[in-house]
């Protein structure tokens, strides 16, 4: 998507680590015009999926999530980074290996909001190496929620999250897909 790529170019920052910084626009400043038009490109790819449910991880993923609901009419779940005393017993848990943060975490959901009958896409921000979407794959397995198609604002090809997903028999639609990032801060996107 030709807008999205022209904004990492002209406000995302590379740093050292494989780190795109796009905190400008998309995951702590957000450009609503920008995520309206974001989110209504995933709603054109799967229209006619009749969705029930918009699935993301906390917390950058929300708001992506939220654009795309909004064009659906349907609730947005997102998946918490920790089991708050409020939630409950009854959830479905996977265990996530953060690349960015370093660490390990469980991610909960209601079983309330999240069921067998449910026609789901999920949503985030960015894939890289996809454990945050595998252990989201893994909690539409636990509830039986049949995964309709993942919707990506950014992937990073060249970590490959995209591709093991893909190959998982998924169907991935990444927005922008980046081959790879140089130090001097050049950026490359797939054809």
């Amino acid at each position: 998507m030709k807008i999205l790529e022209e904004k990492i170019l002209e406000e995302g920052r590379v740093y050292p680590g494989n780190i795109l910084k796009v905190d400008s626009f998309l995951n702590h400043q957000i450009d609503v015009g920008l995520l309206d038009v974001l989110g209504e490109a995933i709603y054109e790819k799967y229209k006619d999926k009749k969705i029930t449910k918009i699935l993301t991880i906390e917390a950058s993923g929300i708001a992506v999530a939220c654009s795309v609901a909004k064009h659906f009419n349907v609730p947005v779940i997102f998946a918490k980074k920790s089991k708050s005393l409020n939630l409950g017993d009854d959830v479905y848990v996977s265990r996530i290996s953060s690349y960015t943060y370093g660490k390990e975490y469980d991610a909960v959901v209601s079983r309330d909001f999240l069921g067998n009958d449910d026609k789901v896409i999920i949503v985030d921000d960015f894939i890289a190496i996809g454990n945050a979407m595998k252990g989201l794959i893994e909690i539409c397995v636990q509830a039986g929620a049949k995964i309709e198609g993942i919707g990506i604002c950014i992937e990073k090809g060249y970590q490959h999250g995209g591709d093991d997903v893909r190959q998982m028999g998924y169907d991935v639609t990444s927005l922008a897909i980046i081959d790879d990032m140089k130090e001097d801060g050049t950026i490359i996107f797939r054809e």
